[in-house]
């Protein structure tokens, strides 16, 4: 597979045995041992209902994920892939369908703090780049968050459903080279800042950063970056208005989110 190229397709020209390449694929990895163990864990545990199922996933995943804190919640039908360079912090809630996908050749992968939401469907999926959730940083169902360099997210972020986040996805159009045959580029690391709200299906460009506290209206494209304690919203998404810095919360004094 070529170093930055990352295309499913590609591994079908390569003369090395087709359990390799899925390997490759999916962990990233070679080692026949931790395919076997990683695909019996999931064959029995990923599509496991109730109770158990919730207790076997909690046991048995962190054998195959880099960092796993205490008290993680895994739904149903979750798909990893290069699970080694994925960190997840303590009582971080991960719903049903979701897929972490940290591939690449050089990248440090996904790393999501203490009591992150990951809502159902959702995609986290990386290039050869890394992606950090803060901690109580909260994505809504069917976000698309996908990353060729960096992008954070920053502590107590809410991320409506259907968002688009990206770094890269960026094409040469005007290339003899077909674009399906092009690896993308990024125009720079993507940061959305603490305490912010993102509305449902807003798409976030590459390149850019939104401030601290900021608030962009549902369906906005950000296509510049968007300063701290603002409200944006548009297409392509303009600052109608600022507000005041909230008052700051002890950490210590809050109650726990309710999901």
């Amino acid at each position: 597979m070529s170093s930055e190229n990352f295309k499913v397709k590609e591994f079908s020209t390569d003369k090395v045995p087709k359990w390799k390449q899925y390997a490759a694929l999916t962990l990233g990895s070679d080692s026949l041992l931790t395919l076997l163990r990683f695909e019996l864990i999931t064959l029995f545990c990923n599509g496991l209902p109730g109770a158990l199922g919730l207790l076997l996933r909690s046991k048995l995943y962190p054998l195959f994920l880099s960092e796993v804190g205490k008290g993680v919640v895994f739904g149903r039908g979750i798909t990893f892939r290069h699970p080694q360079k994925i960190k997840i912090g303590s009582n971080a809630i991960l719903d049903d369908n979701c897929v972490l996908d940290a591939k690449g050749n050089s990248n440090n992968g996904i790393i999501l703090g203490d009591s992150v939401f990951i809502g159902r469907n959702s995609i986290i999926y990386c290039k050869n780049g890394d992606i950090e959730l803060k901690a109580r940083a909260n994505i809504g169902a069917n976000a698309n968050i996908y990353s060729k360099e960096k992008l954070t997210i920053g502590q107590g972020t809410m991320v409506a459903a259907y968002t688009y986040i990206m770094n890269g996805g960026r094409y040469d159009y005007q290339s003899a080279t077909p674009l399906a045959d092009q690896g993308d580029i990024t125009r720079g690391n993507t940061s959305v800042g603490d305490n912010c709200w993102i509305g449902a299906k807003v798409t976030i460009f590459d390149g850019v950063t939104i401030g601290n506290n900021a608030v962009i209206g549902a369906g906005a494209v950000v296509t510049k970056d968007i300063p701290e304690n603002a409200i944006a919203m548009g297409l392509p998404a303009q600052v109608i208005q600022t507000i005041a810095a909230p008052a700051k919360i002890s950490q210590d004094s809050q109650e726990p989110a309710t999901r």
